[in-house]
């Protein structure tokens, strides 16, 4: 698979960003596998695979490091306007990612995005082995599972709660720590992926949750592991994420 690649970050959450004209043909799981692995690849979070793109719109698949597809990603979603508005000379840029289209605002040192609908069901309780843990199901156009506990317990939390049988498609999962009216610390556990430095989508949906839950009020800092997000919400529940994204390097793959 000869092609050109850009690697990005946004906080520490990194991926590679491939177009498919370039790549000649549509990925596949295991073309997913082989580049997010750091002995085999380039080594990614995940790979941003973009299907078309014209002017101010760009379509997107988002692999993650199982060769598994995400519906959403807000850092992944962050970078590919990044790499649109760099290409288009546009500030206001269109990504289109499964079934939701985000709007995105450029400048100069973070991208804006218009999320969604952050929809939140009850709360619910799950059994982990002998240990019985309280979440809120939420939707962010993929599915996170957001727990008020200790961000420190995330590695032995989060595999538990991923692949639960409550959630037979898988879930990312979040420890929250309400640090004050505005302010949330964040761990996240990304389904298909493991521990991540940070995660758009988590932190709407900590935020989401939150804020219903009179924990705190929008906009919310949320205080990841590789630095902070902000979120609004209206009061319909729809998120804009603010946040950087910082292109690392560029390369062909062979």
């Amino acid at each position: 698979m000869a092609a050109g690649f850009s690697k990005w970050h946004a906080f520490g959450n990194s991926y590679l960003l491939v177009e498919r004209d370039d790549s000649g043909r549509p990925l596949e799981a295991g073309d997913a596998r082989r580049l997010c692995d750091p002995g085999v690849g380039v080594g990614s979070d995940g790979v941003l695979e973009v299907v078309s793109a014209d002017g101010d719109r760009a379509e997107v698949i988002v692999w993650n490091p199982d060769g598994t597809t995400a519906e959403l990603s807000g850092n992944g979603t962050r970078i590919a306007a990044a790499w649109l508005a760099a290409r288009s000379g546009l500030a206001a840029v269109t990504i289109v990612v499964g079934e939701r289209e985000v709007a995105a605002r450029v400048g100069a040192a973070s991208i804006e995005t218009d999320v969604g609908v952050a929809e939140l069901g009850e709360i619910e309780t799950l059994a982990l082995n002998e240990e019985h843990v309280e979440f809120t199901p939420v939707s962010v156009g993929n599915p996170h599972a957001v727990i008020r506990g200790d961000p420190a317990e995330i590695g032995r939390v989060g595999p538990l709660v991923e692949r639960h049988e409550r959630f037979p498609e898988r879930t990312n999962v979040q420890l929250v720590r309400v640090d004050g009216l505005g302010e949330l610390t964040v761990a996240v556990w990304e389904r298909g992926a493991g521990e991540t430095q940070a995660s758009g989508t988590s932190a709407v949906a900590a935020a989401a949750v939150a804020v219903a839950s009179g924990w705190c009020e929008s906009p919310v800092t949320v205080h990841l592991p590789g630095g902070d997000l902000v979120v609004h919400l209206d009061a319909d529940n729809r998120a804009t994420l603010v946040g950087p994204a910082v292109e690392i390097c560029r390369g062909e793959l062979v």
